[in-house]
């Protein structure tokens, strides 16, 4: 590659120093690859990607306090030219995945990855293509092979929330819901898990991977 504008600008989003540490170490001995900046939380990658010097985003999912990394992905993707996201992250539950890739996340990579797959996967971002773990690609086709089974984003997080120990009031409360709407949410997940309770339906929704425990 000659010249710097064939260079792919790297943002590394992640709150714990020794990952975006070894990120840079892999990534930094690729050719065609700079990392233009860094960012600790998710609302200074936001920041930082709105600038337009930035090709990809490396992005967390969990950063403590505040913004996720799903909902920083939806902020970067909205604006007009934005960088693309590539989700790399230890979490691999639909939980996880469905809300990243709805926010707009162009691929989604585990961090156990090998160096080249990650790479790869920068490049693939780069030029607009999808990259998906194989784990979390056979995650996605089995919700498309079994809709019964697929809940909705808010029928996962109401059901996050029961695996927590709130009550249908508490979850209410925390999502702005109404009781009722809460019972109604859980009645469908009851329908869709082929449970009666909520215990039965936390069990098969962990066991799916649909929720973490």
């Amino acid at each position: 590659m000659t010249g710097t504008e064939s260079l792919i600008r790297l943002l590394l989003a992640d709150d714990h120093p020794v990952v975006r540490a070894g990120l840079r170490a892999v990534l930094e001995t690729e050719p065609g690859f700079t990392i233009v900046a860094e960012a600790a939380t998710a609302e200074a990658a936001v920041t930082r990607a709105a600038e337009g010097d930035i090709d990809v985003v490396l992005m967390d999912l969990q950063f403590g306090r505040g913004m996720n990394g799903a909902e920083a992905t939806a902020a970067i993707t909205a604006r007009p030219g934005a960088p693309r996201v590539l989700i790399v992250t230890t979490y691999g539950t639909d939980a996880d995945v469905v809300p990243a890739i709805e926010a707009g996340a162009t691929g989604y990579l585990l961090k156990d990855a090998p160096p080249e797959d990650l790479a790869a996967a920068v490049r693939t971002a780069a030029a607009g293509r999808s990259t998906l773990a194989p784990t979390v690609a056979d995650r996605l086709m089995n919700r498309l092979r079994a809709p019964r089974a697929a809940l909705t984003r808010r029928e996962i997080e109401v059901l996050a929330l029961v695996a927590e120990g709130l009550s249908n009031q508490a979850v209410g409360q925390r999502l702005h819901l109404t009781e009722g709407t809460v019972k109604s949410h859980l009645a469908h997940v009851y329908a869709k898990l082929g449970v009666d309770s909520r215990t039965a339906a936390v069990a098969a929704a962990t066991d799916l991977g649909l929720i973490r425990r």
